[in-house]
C-alpha cells in the first residue's frame, strides 16, 4: 500500500511537472517569440483634428534664434552648403559616438552666449542647463531641431532642442507598421521607415495588455491601466499629464489628444519636479539609461536620452531626469520607456549608446517611436 502510494506521488510530481513546463513555455512564447498584430490601420493620421489651427511657418531668424550653438550661421555658410540639395541647414559633420568623459564635460561654444538673453523665453534647452557638445542641427519652414551632448551625473546625456510650426510634425510610428502585441523592431529602423528627422523609443506599449495607446490621433488601446500616468499630446501642441479616471480614449481623441502614452511617471508637471529622490518605475535599478519628452513653451519640445550601465555612463535615477528636465527649462516633462530601450536617432544613425546590460553596444528593439518628419 505504501509503494502504491509513492509511486501515486511519483506520478502526481510528473503530472504536476509537466504542465508547469507547459505552461512556462507557452507564457514565454506568448511573450518573447509570437507577434499578435490586431486589425487596425497602424499608419493612418486623424489629422482632421488640426483643421482651423493657426500654423505659423518658422521663419530664418526664429530657426537660428532657437538655435544657440547655431551662433553666426550666415558667416558659417561652408558647413550647410555641404547640404545643398537637401532640407539641412547648418548639420555638423557625423562624429565618433564615444567621446571621453573630459571630451563630453567641454563644451563648443554655446555657453560663450550666456548674456540677458539666458532669460528671455526664446532661450533654447543648452542656454539653460550647463556646458555641451553640438551634435548638428536642422532646420526647415515647419521643425528646427539642434542637438547637443551633455556630460551630468557621470553619464552622457543627448538632448533634442525642438520647434515646431504645428505639433502635426510631432509624430508616432509603430514597428514594422503594425499595432500589437510583441511587434518590435530597432529604433533606428522605424524611424528610417518613416523618413524621420529624429526619433527616440516610444512607451513600448506592446509590452503590456493594459494602458491607453492613441497614436497620430487614433485611440488603438482604450483598456486602462489604473495605477498610471498619461502623458497626452494635444493638436494645438500643449503637454497634459492626467490619471485614465479623468477621460476615456475616446473621449481623449474627441478632445483634440493627438498622442498619448502610458508609462511615466510625469517629470516635472507646471515647472515644478513630480517625482520625489527614491522614487523607480517598479523594481527598476536607480541609474539608469531614460528616455524622457518634455515641453518648454509652445510648440517648444525636447527630446532627452542618456546612456547608463557602462563604464563611461553611470546612468540616471528619475528624479536627477527630473532635476535635468527642469533646467532645460520645461514645463511639463515625461519619463517614457528606458534602460536598453533607450535610443536616440538623428542624422541617418543612433547617436547615443543603448545598452541593456552594459556589455555591449545594441539597440533593443521596441513597439514604437516619437519622432519628427511629414
Amino acid at each position: 500500500m505504501r509503494d502504491k502510494n509513492i509511486k501515486h506521488k511519483y506520478l502526481f510530481a510528473a503530472v504536476y511537472s509537466l504542465v508547469v513546463a507547459a505552461f512556462t513555455a507557452y507564457v514565454m512564447l506568448d511573450t518573447f517569440v509570437l507577434e499578435q498584430v490586431e486589425q487596425a490601420d497602424a499608419t493612418a493620421q486623424n489629422t482632421s483634428m488640426f483643421d482651423g489651427l493657426e500654423v505659423k511657418k518658422l521663419s530664418l531668424d526664429e530657426d537660428e534664434s532657437s538655435s544657440a550653438d547655431n551662433e553666426s550661421s550666415s558667416e558659417n555658410d561652408d558647413s550647410s552648403n555641404t547640404e545643398q540639395g537637401s532640407s539641412r541647414r547648418g548639420a555638423s559633420s557625423k562624429r565618433s559616438r564615444h567621446s571621453s568623459s573630459s571630451q563630453q564635460a567641454q563644451g563648443s561654444s554655446e555657453t560663450d552666449n550666456d548674456s540677458s538673453d539666458d532669460k528671455n523665453d526664446d532661450s533654447t534647452a543648452s542656454e539653460q542647463t550647463g556646458q555641451a557638445q553640438n551634435l548638428g542641427s536642422y532646420s526647415d519652414e515647419n521643425i528646427a531641431v539642434t542637438v547637443n551632448e551633455y556630460y551630468e551625473n557621470d553619464t552622457s546625456i543627448y538632448v533634442a532642442d525642438i520647434r515646431l510650426s504645428s505639433a502635426q510634425y510631432l509624430k508616432t510610428a509603430f514597428a514594422n507598421g503594425s499595432f500589437g502585441k510583441n511587434v518590435k523592431a530597432a529604433t533606428s529602423d522605424t524611424a528610417e521607415e518613416n523618413n524621420a528627422i529624429i526619433a527616440i523609443n516610444g512607451d513600448y506599449y506592446g509590452a503590456r495588455e493594459k494602458g491607453y495607446v492613441i497614436r497620430n490621433g487614433i485611440a488603438y488601446r482604450s483598456t486602462a491601466e489604473s495605477d498610471s500616468e498619461i502623458l497626452c499630446i494635444y493638436a494645438d501642441g500643449h503637454f497634459d499629464i492626467i490619471s485614465p479616471s479623468e477621460a476615456s480614449a475616446d473621449e481623449l481623441v474627441e478632445m483634440g489628444v493627438w498622442q498619448a502614452f502610458t508609462f511615466g511617471p510625469g517629470l516635472v508637471d507646471g515647472g515644478e519636479i513630480a517625482v520625489s529622490e527614491g522614487q523607480e518605475v517598479d523594481q527598476a535599478m536607480a541609474s539608469n539609461p531614460r528616455t524622457a519628452i518634455g515641453q518648454i513653451d509652445e510648440l517648444h519640445y525636447v527630446f532627452v536620452v542618456s546612456d547608463g550601465r557602462t563604464n563611461e555612463s553611470a546612468g540616471l535615477s528619475l528624479y536627477q531626469l527630473a532635476q535635468f528636465m527642469k533646467g532645460l527649462g520645461c514645463e511639463s516633462a515625461y519619463n517614457l520607456d528606458g534602460g536598453g530601450s533607450s535610443t536616440m536617432y538623428f542624422d541617418g544613425e543612433v547617436i547615443n549608446n543603448p545598452t541593456t546590460s552594459g556589455n555591449s553596444t545594441k539597440e533593443r528593439r521596441v513597439s514604437d517611436i516619437v519622432y519628427l518628419g511629414y
